[in-house]
């Protein structure tokens, strides 16, 4: 089994088998956590997710050893587009879901494991954690959204640096270059997870998915087109229940109760 998945009330804790953190990006491990994944997400009563791994290893990436057996059969150009077909969508809809995404990082996260973890909305992570990059080392470019995630966390100089240094950054130096956004001890960490996706998910759909989509929209557009992004999103927002509900809580004193 690839992946186990535990309910807590509305949050999904999501764990990464032993064998699929280390070699999480094959043929069928990479199938099962997009579909694992895109199954809680179509899921109204899961309102967060909590997405961690076993042992040493959050998702360290591709399995080096199918890399070795498709460059021997002449396949690797399509196994390669296979996998980040699947992988990149994932994150697409990740980014955009209403879905409260938090990556618990109990250890490596490298190569699309790390991209994995940064289209996560939050990162809480233990101080041994691992952040890796480890294209370099295989000869190839970046991808799993690292080179457009990192950048916005940390800045476009030190995730350059990153790369080309071939640096490895642990939970306490991710958290103070602004990788991750909490450092936990082992014990808390999906305690920790699971409280941050709980109370982010008390918001309403249409102020998580909405604000998710104008905050990556707005490195990368005008101040006109992102106040007309704005606009098109509020005024859409204005129109549904959990508005109406949250101006009523406002009256009446009382927090809202979103569906």
């Amino acid at each position: 089994m690839v992946l186990e998945v535990e309910r807590r009330e509305s949050v999904a804790i999501v764990t990464l088998s032993a064998e699929a953190a280390r070699n999480a990006f094959n043929s069928d491990s990479m199938s099962e956590i997009s579909k694992t994944l895109n199954k809680l997400m179509d899921d109204s009563d899961i309102r967060g997710i909590v997405l961690t791994g076993t042992g040493r290893f959050f998702c360290a990436g591709a399995d080096i050893e199918e890399f070795q057996r498709s460059i021997e059969d002449g396949r690797i150009g399509p196994l390669v587009d296979d996998l980040t077909s699947i992988l990149h969508p994932l994150q697409v809809r990740m980014r955009t879901d209403p879905t409260i995404l938090i990556a618990a990082v109990n250890g490596a996260a490298a190569g699309g494991g790390l991209g994995l973890a940064l289209a996560c909305d939050a990162r809480v992570a233990v101080a041994d954690a691992k952040l890796a990059a480890a294209f370099f080392k295989l000869g190839l470019s970046p991808d799993g959204g690292t080179t457009w995630l990192l950048p916005r966390l940390v800045g476009n100089q030190t995730t350059r640096l990153f790369f080309f240094n071939d640096e490895t950054w642990n939970g306490e130096e991710a958290l103070e270059k602004g990788a991750v956004d909490e450092v936990v001890s082992k014990g808390e960490l999906i305690d920790r997870a699971v409280e941050l996706a709980s109370g982010w998910g008390q918001w309403s759909n249409i102020s998580r998915s909405g604000t998710k989509q104008l905050l990556d929209a707005s490195t990368s557009t005008f101040f006109q087109t992102q106040l007309e992004f704005e606009q098109a999103l509020i005024i859409a927002a204005s129109q549904t229940e959990d508005f109406a509900e949250g101006v009523a809580a406002f009256l009446e004193k009382r927090d809202p109760k979103f569906d």
